[in-house]
């Protein structure tokens, strides 16, 4: 006996309604007064009008009790107990008991189950949604229409029982004859042994296929294992250009090493020379702006430098004269001015071309002076124009005496006829 069964039968019972309250030390000692009370209850409770005896008051009475207690239950309910256990009256008497409350209770609750659908039903019986039931709906059609057919062919024949009854009455009324009998009992015996014959040679032609096929299945297993043979022998045996075969795979796989090797040095070298090529226009822009640079610096100089000599020309040249001595006035004379690029190059073709101003007149006069060059002048010339060439290596100072780019001209110097 187990506690779990012990309190299942407790709490059947008292499910079940069974007036008494059971306690679990009620089956510790043997209690046979409580067992037998307890199955006259279930036995009523499954057949009210069941008449068992209840007497248990002596052994034999006891032996009787249980024996017809034990044949209801096998007979009605399909229950088979143990009425050993059940004598004993105990523990092993509750699991016995517990079949008989299990089944009892089981038939309530689905009892129960059944009562709470039909009030699911009621309460749904107005909740009807045609949608669910479509095919509901195709299948009472398709029903209906094959009552109606089967009704049609019924009353049809209904209608022909009428003759049909007179020759079934006159049929059985008619006294058999032996000879008819005997003539119809030996064709169906004929008809018989021929579909035995039928049979017999179907199952020889089986006897007989069956022989041919295993025919051909030894057939095809000897081809099998011939073929197998075949493909052992032609793995074992090496072919003649397998070993030509393996070298000029090894040479493949070689070349491919080499191809691999030197695609990887091309990529790497064509990278580089990418790098090199970025590189130099890097160099080349920077040494570009450095250029502008500079030639934008020197440009800045060389105006600088001009209006510098323009102011200190105009200086010189706006000096009043004083009555004096020749001297003196051959002191504030201009100096001979020098020759600037422009003039080394007009000489240098013979031929000067420039402009002569006062000192007062804002005219100006273009002339052209043929030079006649001799030997000393042509040798201090030039020696004067490497003095200006060391000084505008030395100093932008000769740049000065260049005339600007917006066409503004330097004005002339006094005297410049005494130059030639």
């Amino acid at each position: 006996m187990s506690f779990r069964d012990l309190r299942n039968f407790t709490e059947m019972m008292r499910a079940l309604g069974y007036v008494r309250l059971i306690s679990m030390e009620n089956f510790r000692t043997p209690n046979f007064p409580l067992v037998a009370e307890i199955l006259i209850w279930l036995v009523k409770r499954y057949e009210p009008q069941m008449d068992i005896p209840t007497d248990v008051d002596t052994e034999s009475d006891r032996i009787f009790f249980i024996k017809a207690v034990a044949q209801f239950m096998a007979t009605k309910a399909h229950i088979k107990v143990n009425t050993k256990r059940l004598y004993q009256a105990d523990g092993y008497a509750v699991k016995e008991m517990l079949k008989i409350t299990s089944v009892l209770y089981n038939a309530m609750k689905t009892k129960q189950m059944a009562l709470e659908d039909r009030v699911e039903e009621d309460n749904n019986k107005f909740k009807f949604d045609l949608s669910s039931r479509i095919s509901d709906l195709k299948v009472a059609r398709q029903l209906a229409s094959e009552v109606t057919s089967k009704g049609a062919s019924l009353y049809d024949l209904l209608g022909k029982e009428v003759d049909l009854r007179e020759m079934r009455t006159a049929a059985i009324a008619r006294p058999l004859e032996i000879n008819e009998t005997e003539k119809a009992l030996r064709a169906a015996i004929k008809e018989v042994l021929e579909s035995v014959e039928k049979t017999k040679d179907m199952l020889s032609n089986v006897v007989s296929d069956e022989t041919s096929l295993d025919a051909k299945i030894e057939k095809k297993k000897q081809e099998l294992e011939r073929n197998r043979k075949r493909l052992q022998t032609l793995q074992s045996v090496r072919p003649a250009f397998m070993d030509e075969y393996e070298k000029i795979e090894e040479d493949l796989h070689k070349q491919y090493d080499t191809y691999v090797e030197k695609f990887k040095n091309l990529c790497f070298l064509e990278s580089q020379l990418e790098e090199y090529h970025r590189l130099e226009q890097e160099r080349f822009e920077e040494a570009e702006n450095t250029l502008r640079i500079m030639q934008h610096k020197l440009r800045e100089e060389e105006r600088d430098l001009m209006r510098s000599s323009l102011k200190d020309e105009d200086s010189d040249m706006d000096v009043p004269e004083d009555e004096g001595s020749d001297s003196d006035m051959e002191e504030c004379r201009p100096s001979k001015p020098r020759p600037t690029r422009n003039g080394v190059m007009a000489e240098r073709g013979g031929r000067f071309i420039g402009n002569m101003q006062g000192g007062d007149s804002d005219e100006t006069d273009d002339s052209e002076i043929d030079v006649d060059e001799d030997d000393e002048e042509g040798e201090e010339e030039e020696e004067e124009t490497k003095d200006l060439e060391d000084d505008s290596l030395e100093g932008p100072v000769s740049r000065g005496s260049r005339p600007p780019r917006g066409g503004i001209r330097p004005p002339l110097l006094e005297e410049s006829d005494n130059d030639f």
